[in-house]
């Protein structure tokens, strides 16, 4: 099969793509802005890419047109299509499918092929727990397919078929966004991919430019517990009193509480040494260096999730001793002048506060200085914008790019005082950490984009020399 993915620059969309070439497919793709490292990657796999959405494109005549959901029938100024080439796909009839329909019938559900599919959904915490399971799953020997958002450092890579690409029945990890599908799919992603097994991390209010409310994201959640066999499990947060409520509409399947105070499965001890209980009962034990009490039950959701496939309790522990994390996930970009930077994902407040509650852990009693940017849909709205403080109670300085908002940063951070500071571009933003930071501070970058590559820019003005 011939398919051209729209949008394959995404993380979701290369993901797909690649996994579509490994099983064989011809694969060709367009997105606006064909940039490395994603743009090397795909042609790396043999996939060629085209700038822009030409309607041009319907000359190649694949079989099937993927449509990521960056993929609109909005019009510029002048009244012109933004992406003419779906345009001209509608106008022909032309065969499309959104990525996770394509995904699901063709990777997740081939013919006399189907995987086992393990979903992790979450508000918090997806990509982490994914990679988690990923990896203890091929530590132990299952050789899993996975489709990560983002690139776990165990495999290097964000997606691949694994055993899927010759055995049936074989698993495989996936990601479960509740994001919507497509312009003409306004489903949650996850209810394409059909698991058996699903992880439910958490649940709180988010993407607040396509939910009108905590209701209407637990009512996409319960559509995807729908889809679940009844041989199946589901692995829940048992503290989160949304997840209570999605399963309170009805659960056909084996369900497993895990949490800090509440379910059947819980954690003792500190984040890098502690005990997996069951009813009181230690089952097993993981001693690692993976900060924070979150990513301890990620790995607690990682266990029960591995055990419906079998996998012992205690080899599934010592398979996480040897995790090593995902890239963007408070990852250590450099040290310079003394002054440690990082970059991490976190771009909800309650991300925000978790990351940073773990770099505390970290380092103590050290100066943390908090560099973000307010870049999701919903943080761009103001929706979370009261929340703000709360989530950086526990840094010593807050600064916040503040270009493109259409609220005022210094108004939502003024309860803050002097420990809060606005810059309206990059360069004031570098500028002002310089001018703070000194030998012995940890500088914590969050954004869900790149950041107008602020990490480098950082490293190189805190060099004693400049």
């Amino acid at each position: 099969m011939h398919i051209h993915i729209l949008g394959i620059c995404g993380t979701f969309m290369g993901g797909v793509a690649a996994l579509a070439r490994e099983a064989g497919h011809r694969v060709t793709g367009c997105d606006a802005g064909v940039y490395p490292p994603m743009s090397e990657q795909l042609r790396d796999l043999g996939i060629e890419l085209i700038e822009g959405y030409d309607a041009d494109q319907m000359k190649l005549k694949p079989d099937c047109f993927v449509v990521g959901n960056v993929v609109s029938r909005a019009r510029n100024a002048q009244g012109d299509a933004r992406y003419p080439l779906m345009e001209a796909i509608l106008e022909e009839a032309a065969p499309y499918a959104s990525g996770p329909q394509w995904l699901g019938e063709h990777i997740l559900r081939r013919p006399k092929q189907s995987c086992h599919v393990l979903a992790v959904a979450g508000t918090h915490g997806k990509t982490t727990t994914t990679s988690m399971l990923a990896w203890v799953l091929e530590a132990c020997g299952r050789q899993p397919g996975f489709l990560v958002g983002g690139v776990p450092l165990n495999f290097g890579t964000s997606a691949r078929l694994g055993a899927a690409a010759h055995q049936a029945n074989a698993p495989f990890v996936i990601e479960a966004d509740e994001y919507d599908t497509a312009f003409f799919d306004k489903r949650s992603k996850f209810v394409h991919y059909r698991p058996r097994t699903a992880i439910l991390n958490n649940l709180e209010f988010d993407h607040a430019d396509i939910f009108d409310d905590l209701a209407a994201i637990e009512r996409q959640f319960h559509h995807l517990v729908r889809t679940i066999p009844g041989q199946g499990r589901v692995v829940f947060n048992a503290d989160e009193a949304s997840l209570q409520r999605v399963l309170q509409m009805g659960c056909w399947s084996q369900a497993l509480g895990f949490g800090l105070n509440q379910g059947d499965w819980r954690i003792e001890g500190p984040p890098e040494d502690f005990a997996v209980l069951h009813q009181g009962r230690e089952v097993a034990r993981i001693a690692w260096s993976v900060a924070g009490v979150h990513n301890q039950l990620n790995a607690l959701a990682a266990l029960l999730a591995a055990d419906h496939l079998g996998v012992p309790m205690t080899q599934a522990a010592g398979a996480l001793t040897e995790f090593a994390k995902v890239r963007r996930r408070r990852e250590k970009k450099g040290v310079a002048g003394g002054v440690t930077v990082y970059d991490d994902f976190a771009h909800h407040p309650t991300a925000i506060r978790t990351t940073v509650d773990g770099l505390r852990r970290q380092v103590g009693s050290a100066r943390i200085i908090a560099v973000f940017e307010p870049r999701s849909n919903t943080m761009k709205l103001g929706t979370m914008k009261p929340q703000l403080p709360w989530s950086l109670e526990q840094v010593d300085l807050a600064i916040c790019h503040s270009g493109g908002l259409d609220w005022s940063a210094t108004e939502a951070l003024a309860s803050m005082g002097p420990r809060a500071r606005v810059c309206a571009n990059i360069e004031d933003t570098v500028r002002e950490v310089a001018a703070w930071a000194h030998a012995g501070d940890h500088v914590l970058c969050m954004s869900n984009g790149g950041f107008g590559g602020i990490h480098d820019k950082l490293l190189h003005a805190l060099e004693p020399d400049n």
